[in-house]
């Protein structure tokens, strides 16, 4: 007689999960890409892989920083793991060549880490096309040039990770910054598209929306902030644990769930 899973086969059932979850974990030993990696949360999580034994191919247009932030963590691993490479994520043309040289030079990527972002100060009577246009760039349409060039792989390699950052901004469109939570939601809803594409296929795509983190992009966010190791530690736990959608941290999954559900009529007359 078949039992269900309360039965005599739920341990067993059990037991193989994680046997898979630490077979799929294992595998993970190819190049990966850290966009967005001289600063605060990429950096973390670029120092987080590199300890892995990974390689790590960290992106950032602010070149001396970047070189400055590998060579502290080939110093502290006492091996060359950090490789960076300078470059304008608003150049979506050139990201398809920048992945290809990556793979030539470090070997055949699995897993791309999207973390690039900005968020400039915007009044509540201000409507600034250029600030507008950087943002999308930057914070959607660098993510899809980067995502399109790792998907085309992974998807004949039937194999690979893609972890995007998106925000919890992007559930709502509150009044202060309206294009950067578009831009996050875009970008949510990219990976959302990319997920369901890919994962018949062995590819794995995660999408974090992180609270609020202490690095300079927070820097005049008011209340505690998460700090960006920690950040890092959860985000390449979701990861891990192959999570589809992650908050960062988890308390943010109840919060959201409120204030998606607060009326749009009591939404427009309140400031969070």
């Amino acid at each position: 007689m078949m039992l269900g899973p309360s039965g005599p086969h739920k341990a067993p059932l059990q037991t193989q999960h994680r046997r898979l979850l630490l077979l799929a974990m294992s595998r993970r030993s190819g190049t990966c890409i850290v966009v967005g990696a001289s600063s605060g949360i990429g950096l973390s999580v670029a120092r987080r892989l590199a300890v892995e034994g990974r390689k790590v191919a960290m992106i950032s247009n602010r070149e001396a920083e970047l070189r400055a932030a590998a060579q502290t963590i080939d110093d502290a691993l006492g091996r060359p793991a950090a490789f960076p490479y300078a470059h304008d994520v608003t150049d979506l043309d050139a990201a398809e060549a920048l992945f290809a040289r990556i793979e030539q030079e470090l070997g055949q990527v699995d897993e791309l880490h999207y973390l690039a972002g900005v968020m400039p100060e915007v009044a509540l009577d201000e409507f600034d096309l250029a600030k507008d246009r950087l943002q999308v760039q930057v914070n959607m349409l660098g993510c899809i040039a980067f995502g399109n060039a790792a998907a085309r792989r992974f998807l004949a390699r039937k194999s690979g990770c893609i972890v995007g950052i998106t925000s919890v901004a992007q559930d709502r469109g509150r009044l202060g910054r309206p294009v950067y939570n578009a831009s996050k939601a875009g970008m949510d809803c990219y990976l959302e598209a990319l997920r369901n594409r890919l994962w018949r296929h062995g590819v794995q795509v995660t999408t974090i929306r992180p609270g609020f983190v202490d690095t300079q992009m927070a820097k005049d966010v008011k209340g505690r902030k998460l700090p960006a190791a920690e950040a890092a530690r959860l985000i390449l736990r979701a990861r891990d644990r192959r999570k589809p959608i992650a908050y960062v941290p988890g308390k943010w999954r109840l919060i959201m769930f409120v204030i998606r559900n607060i009326p749009s009529f009591l939404f427009r007359r309140m400031s969070i």
